[in-house]
Formats: structure tokens, sequence, C-alpha cells
């Protein structure tokens, strides 16, 4: 369950606003990133991928999760960020979108954080671009900068395919 704060506020007496604290965290590229608790499915080891013909390279397949078909989206490509070389597969996290279970893959997966008393911020302008337009803010942590990770934005990213197929 989602805690909710109401507002006093004209004309509407009271106005629900959704309070997020709790954030599954994984790491691309050595960015802390983090989506709400309540998106995350679940969290998995790498899966044998099925390829998909003409997807962008974003997509980099479909997985079979105990019958239920998910598309495979590697987070280091919508940022923009270069393929690791140390070889290691990378680790799924498995979120809500749309309805729709998506798996994001990330390099490694942190823990659950709790910002309670920590404001989320806009992101700075000194973030490059393609890390910037898919994050819903930042968190000052004592140990870290939180990236928040806006999951709907991140898996309907418009993805360029100059082989002409669909995402």
């Amino acid at each position: 369950m989602t805690p909710t704060t109401h507002l006093h506020a004209s004309p509407t007496p009271w106005v629900p606003v959704d309070v997020q604290t709790q954030y599954c965290t994984f790491a691309v590229d050595g960015l802390l990133f983090g989506v709400p608790i309540t998106q995350v499915q679940e969290v998995l080891r790498w899966q044998p991928l099925t390829p998909v013909p003409l997807a962008s390279e974003q997509v980099r397949g479909l997985l079979n999760l105990r019958g239920q078909i998910v598309t495979a989206v590697c987070l280091r490509r919508c940022l923009g960020r270069p393929f690791p070389d140390d070889g290691d597969p990378p680790l799924n996290v498995v979120v809500r979108s749309a309805g729709e279970a998506v798996s994001l893959l990330v390099d490694e997966v942190g823990d659950v954080v709790d910002t309670a008393g920590h404001e989320l911020l806009p992101a700075p302008a000194n973030l490059p671009a393609p890390v910037r337009d898919l994050l819903q803010g930042v968190v000052a942590l004592p140990e870290a900068i939180l990236l928040v990770l806006d999951v709907d934005r991140t898996v309907g990213v418009p993805l360029e395919n100059p082989a002409g197929g669909t995402p």
C-alpha cells in the first residue's frame, strides 16, 4: 500500500498526493538508480532471451517468466551508455508499466532504500541528456545520489530502428 498525504487546497478540500519513500536500487555503468518498490514485480538473475528480429538495440529480447512473455530492455542502451567489457551478464529488474511486465537489464541490484525525510529534487542540468530525460528526479542521500527512474518514460522511449521494424 502506498502512503498518501492529504493537502488542503481550494476548491477541493482534500487532494491525495502520492508519497513514495521506498525504492529498489540498482546500478548501471556506475550510476545508482531507484524505482518505487510499488512498481517492482521481482528481481532475477540473468535469464535466456529470445531475440526479436528488427527490434532496436534497446530491446534485447523476450524472456519467458513462468509463462508470461516479458520484453527485456537494456537500460544501458536507453541511457546511451556502452555495453560493459567485463562479460558479466546483466540482472533483471522486472517492473510494471502500463499494466505490463517489462524487464530492465541492469549491472547490479542494490537494496531497498527508504528516502523518508529526503526531498525529491529536479535532475541536475549537468547530467547527460539521455540520463536526465528518463528521471523523475534525484534524492541526495548521505552516502550517494539516488537517480529516481521514471519507469513509464524509460520503457516508452521512442526507439529508433534504422531497419524499419517496431520495438
